[in-house]
C-alpha cells in the first residue's frame, strides 16, 4: 500500500505524529476574537481531547491551549498530514465503495491550496466556509470513507463524522449537515461561541458540502450577470466609452471569479483587494491581468481601456473604499459595479475596513472586537455614500449576495429606499431570478474523477452538442439563456477555467441537466469517457436555497423568509438516488440569513445511474419552480407548465391571480 493510501486508511494515528511548523507561505485565517470564558475554553480543550487517547493527552492539552490562545480556535495543526493535499485520480485512494472514493476527491479538491482560501484551517472560501473544525476530523472521515461499502452511511455533524450506519445501496452514503443549530442561538455570536468550542461550522454553501470547484464555480453566474447587466444599460456612463466599466472587490475565494467573468463578458473590470496573498495567487493562475498599486497610474489604465475598447481585468493593491472615493473625485464614473467582501462575515475578516492595513486590521479583529466592528461600519458607511454618487451619474449597482446592503443599512448608510427595502437591487431580483431561476436554469456542475483532462474536453464537447440540440425547439422565452451557456461551454476550455480538481461549471435546467447527465452516464459505459463523473450543482441555484436577501428575493409573495423549498430539497433528493446529500444553515449572506442544501452524485456508467439521475435531478429543479410558480412568477409559471406537459406524473399546483382593484376595494 502506498504511503498515501496508508496514512487515508490508519485515520487518527495511535502515536504523536511530529509537530507542523507554522507554514508562513500560505494564507491563513485570521485570528479569531477570544469569546469564550474560562470555563468554556476548558470545556473546548475537553471536546478537542476526547479525538484522543488519554496517553496523549498531556501533550496536545497544553498545545491545543495555545492553538486556542494564539489563532482563537482549535485546528489541530501536528495533524494536517504530510501527503501533497490535493484531488487525485479517483483509483488512488484506499477504498471498498468507488461513490466514497469520489467523495474523498471532492474534499480533498476543496482543502488543496491553489483551491481553498486558508487551507491549514480547512476554509475553502469566505473567510470561514470550513469543511472541518480540526485536522483529526478530516483524518477520522477519511478512514471511514476509504473502509465503508455501499451498505452503510456515514453522518456528518458540522465536519464531526458521527459514525457508519447500516444503510442499503440506494440510500446516500454520506449525509452532511452543518450549522444546524436552534434558531434562537443563530446570532453571530453563538457562532463564534460554538465554533470556538468545536460543536458547530460554518459550512458556506460548497465548502461543507464538498462541491467547491474553485473561483470557477462562480464565474459562469457572473458572467451572466455581467451580460445581462450591461443589456440593462442602452449607452455607457461616458459616450467616450467603447468598453464598460465594473468595479467591485474581492479576489480571495468566490469574488476571485469577478476578473475572469468580466474579461469573458467583455468589460473593463477593476477589483480592490487588500490581501496580497490572494491577488498574487489570482494573478499568477491567470484570472486577473493586471496588478496596480498606484491609484493615479490606474485612473489612467481606466481610461485607456475604456477609450480604447479593451476586455481587460485590473487589480488594485487596496481598500475599495478608497477606490470607489477616488474615482467619483475624478469623474471616472463606473458603468457598473458590485461587492464581493465576505460581508457574512463582517466581524472576523470578512470586510477590511478604510484607513487601517491589512494587518492593523487583523490585529484589530482579535485584540479590540469593539472598536473593529465601529470601524467597519463608519467604512460601510464611507462606501455607500461614494457609491450614491456613481449611481447619480448612471451606475447601475448592484448587491452579489454578500450580505453588503444589509450590513450596510445595519450600519447606518444611506443605502434604504424609505418604504422598508433597499435603493439597490439584488443580482437575483433584477437578473438571475427573473432570467435564470424562474426558468429552471442554475449552477449545474461536474468534475471528471480520471483527473484526465481529456475527459473534460469530452465532457465539455457532450455538453455543447447536448444544449445545441435542446436549443432547435427551445421557446422564446429562454432563447437568450440557450444562446448564452452554449458559448460559454465552447468557449469554456480555452478560458483555463480549471483550478484543481477536472470540473466544469453549466447554467442549463431541468431537461438539459438530465440529458447531459444521460450523455455522459453512455460515455462512461462506452468508454468514451474513461471514469466516473461527479455531477452536483451550487447550492445556489433554483431549489437549494432559501435566502431572502439573494436566491429567494425576487419572491414577492411574503414567503422569502420562510425555508421549506430547501429543506424540501434535501430530503427529496437523498431518497431519489444521491450519493451525498447537504443541509446548512449559512452560506453567503451569513449564518442564521438562509437555509441551504446540496447534492452529489457519482455516474458510473450503469443503468441504476441513469434511474436515480433522472429521478433526481427532475426534482431538484422542479421543487423551486413549482414554488416560484405558486409565488405567481411569470416566468416559473410558464416553465412549470411546460414541464408538467412534457412528464408525466407531474402534477403541481397552479395560482389564480387576484384583481387589484377587487382588493383595493374590499380594504376600503
Amino acid at each position: 500500500m502506498s504511503d498515501f493510501k496508508s496514512q487515508i486508511s490508519e485515520g487518527i494515528p495511535g502515536y504523536l505524529p511530529e509537530p507542523r511548523s507554522y507554514d508562513s507561505s500560505v494564507n491563513h485565517a485570521p485570528r479569531r476574537r477570544d469569546i469564550l470564558t474560562r470555563e468554556e475554553k476548558k470545556l473546548a480543550l475537553r471536546n478537542a481531547l476526547r479525538y484522543f487517547p488519554p496517553q496523549l493527552h498531556g501533550v496536545l492539552a497544553p498545545e491545543f491551549a495555545a492553538e486556542l490562545r494564539d489563532r482563537g480556535r482549535i485546528y489541530m495543526y501536528r495533524y494536517r498530514p504530510a501527503y501533497e493535499m490535493k484531488a487525485r485520480p479517483v483509483g488512488e485512494y484506499p477504498h471498498r465503495s468507488v461513490q466514497a472514493a469520489a467523495i474523498m476527491l471532492m474534499i480533498t479538491n476543496n482543502l488543496d491550496p491553489a483551491v481553498a482560501q486558508h487551507p491549514h484551517e480547512l476554509i475553502t472560501y469566505g473567510g470561514n466556509g470550513a469543511v472541518f473544525q480540526n485536522w483529526a476530523q478530516y483524518r477520522l472521515a477519511m478512514k471511514y470513507l476509504s473502509v465503508m461499502t455501499d451498505e452503510q452511511t456515514l453522518v456528518m455533524y458540522s465536519g464531526h463524522p458521527l459514525g457508519l450506519f447500516p444503510s442499503h445501496r440506494e440510500a446516500p452514503r454520506v449525509v452532511v449537515t452543518n450549522g444546524m443549530v436552534i434558531p434562537n442561538y443563530s446570532s453571530q455570536d453563538n457562532w463564534e461561541r460554538f465554533n470556538a468550542l468545536g460543536v458547530s461550522q460554518y459550512g458556506q454553501m460548497t465548502a461543507g458540502s464538498y462541491m467547491y470547484i474553485g473561483p470557477q464555480g462562480i464565474v459562469h453566474g457572473t458572467t451572466i450577470t455581467l451580460l445581462n447587466a450591461s443589456r440593462r444599460l442602452r449607452e455607457p456612463v461616458d459616450a467616450g466609452r467603447r468598453s464598460r466599466l465594473f468595479i467591485s472587490s474581492g479576489l480571495g475565494g468566490m469574488s476571485g471569479a469577478q476578473p475572469k467573468a468580466g474579461n469573458i463578458a467583455g468589460v473593463v473590470s477593476v477589483i480592490a483587494e487588500v490581501n496580497p496573498r490572494a491577488i498574487n495567487t489570482r494573478h499568477s493562475q491567470g484570472w486577473v491581468d493586471e496588478v496596480h498599486e498606484d491609484i493615479t497610474v490606474l485612473a489612467e489604465r481606466v481610461r485607456k481601456a475604456c477609450r480604447d475598447g479593451e476586455a481587460v481585468s485590473l487589480a488594485y493593491h487596496g481598500n475599495i473604499v478608497e477606490l470607489w472615493e477616488r474615482f467619483a473625485d475624478e469623474g471616472l464614473w463606473a458603468d457598473m459595479g458590485s461587492d464581493q467582501t465576505s460581508l457574512h462575515n463582517p466581524w472576523a475578516g470578512g470586510y477590511y475596513p478604510a484607513g487601517l492595513t491589512f494587518e492593523e486590521a487583523n490585529t484589530m479583529m482579535a485584540d479590540d472586537p469593539e472598536r473593529f466592528r465601529s470601524r467597519v461600519q463608519a467604512s460601510l458607511c464611507r462606501q455607500v455614500e461614494a457609491i450614491n454618487r456613481h449611481t447619480s451619474h448612471g451606475t447601475y449597482f448592484f448587491d452579489y449576495g454578500n450580505a453588503f446592503l444589509l450590513e450596510a443599512s445595519r450600519a447606518g448608510a444611506d443605502i434604504n429606499d424609505g418604504h422598508g427595502g433597499f435603493r439597490y437591487p439584488s443580482y437575483v431580483e433584477d437578473i438571475m431570478g427573473p432570467v435564470c431561476f424562474d426558468y429552471g436554469f442554475g449552477p449545474f456542475r461536474w468534475v471528471c474523477c480520471s483527473g484526465d483532462p481529456a475527459d473534460l474536453e469530452k465532457s465539455d464537447l457532450i455538453a455543447a452538442a447536448t444544449l445545441e440540440l435542446l436549443m432547435n425547439d427551445s421557446p422564446g422565452d429562454i432563447k437568450q439563456q440557450m444562446s448564452d451557456n452554449i458559448h460559454w461551454i465552447r468557449e469554456a476550455g480555452p478560458n483555463r477555467l480549471v483550478v484543481g480538481s477536472q470540473a466544469r461549471i453549466l447554467y442549463a435546467d431541468a431537461r438539459g441537466r438530465t440529458m447531459i447527465a444521460e450523455a455522459f452516464n453512455r460515455a462512461i459505459a462506452a468508454g468514451e469517457i474513461s471514469g466516473p463523473v461527479v455531477i452536483g450543482r451550487d447550492h445556489h441555484d433554483v431549489s437549494g436555497t432559501d435566502s431572502p436577501f439573494r436566491e429567494t428575493s425576487n419572491i414577492y409573495d411574503g414567503s422569502r423568509f420562510t425555508a421549506d423549498m430547501a429543506v424540501q430539497n434535501v430530503i427529496g433528493d437523498s431518497f431519489r438516488g444521491a450519493t451525498w446529500v447537504s443541509l446548512h444553515n449559512g452560506g453567503g449572506v451569513g449564518w442564521g440569513e438562509v437555509i441551504n442544501g446540496g447534492f452529489g452524485m457519482v455516474l458510473d456508467g450503469t443503468p441504476e445511474a441513469t434511474r436515480r439521475l433522472r429521478s433526481m435531478l427532475l426534482w431538484d429543479v422542479s421543487n423551486g419552480i413549482a414554488r416560484r410558480s405558486w409565488a405567481r412568477n411569470s416566468g416559473a409559471v410558464a416553465a412549470i407548465t411546460r414541464e408538467m406537459e412534457r412528464t408525466p406524473g407531474l402534477v403541481v399546483t397552479m395560482p389564480s391571480q387576484a384583481d387589484d382593484s377587487l382588493l383595493d376595494s374590499v380594504l376600503g
